[in-house]
């Protein structure tokens, strides 16, 4: 009976240790496909990190592009507000002669100031008119460089897109 139990127990630990013969074999392929697919995963991402920093490089460039073409612009905004000053003046101007003229009961002589005072306003003296004449210009040159730095970046989001893009896109 002694040898019976041995022989069961022997055959049952034969049947066990092949048991785990078969499950360490699976975990071995397991851990050799994780492995691979740790590796994979490793490529990819550092690919995806090249690719990365050559994006944020160009987005980089790409800003540094838009913020020398808005400090082009700037004449174009200053010369907007010096033109909306002097048209703040002319209306403060009239509104005073609107009020001087209603004041004033003799109306001949309101009249004739009225006259005069819109002459200055009409009739521009040649210091005036060279003022605007630079002002006009400046106007003129801070549009003409405003127009080329929206082509400019217009030009740079297009090269980006394309440059952007995966390869087989």
């Amino acid at each position: 009976m002694g040898n019976i139990a041995l022989m069961i127990f022997a055959v049952a630990f034969a049947v066990l240790v092949l048991f785990l013969v078969i499950v360490l074999h699976k975990v071995s392929k397991i851990m050799e496909e994780a492995n691979r697919t740790v590796k994979l995963v490793s490529s990819d991402v550092d690919v995806l990190l090249h690719q990365a920093d050559g994006l944020m490089a160009k987005a980089n460039t790409l800003l540094d592009d838009v913020n020398g073409k808005v400090a082009t612009i700037d004449p174009l905004f200053t010369a907007v507000a010096d033109l909306s000053e002097s048209i703040s003046a002319v209306n403060d101007s009239s509104r005073k002669l609107v009020a001087r003229f209603g004041k004033n009961k003799r109306r001949g002589a309101s009249a004739v100031v009225l006259a005069k005072n819109t002459k200055k306003f009409f009739v521009k003296s040649d210091k005036e008119k060279a003022k605007e004449k630079v002002k006009s210009d400046k106007l003129k040159a801070a549009e003409a460089a405003f127009d080329e730095a929206v082509k400019a970046t217009e030009e740079n989001v297009v090269k980006n897109e394309k440059i952007s893009q995966p390869e087989g896109e």
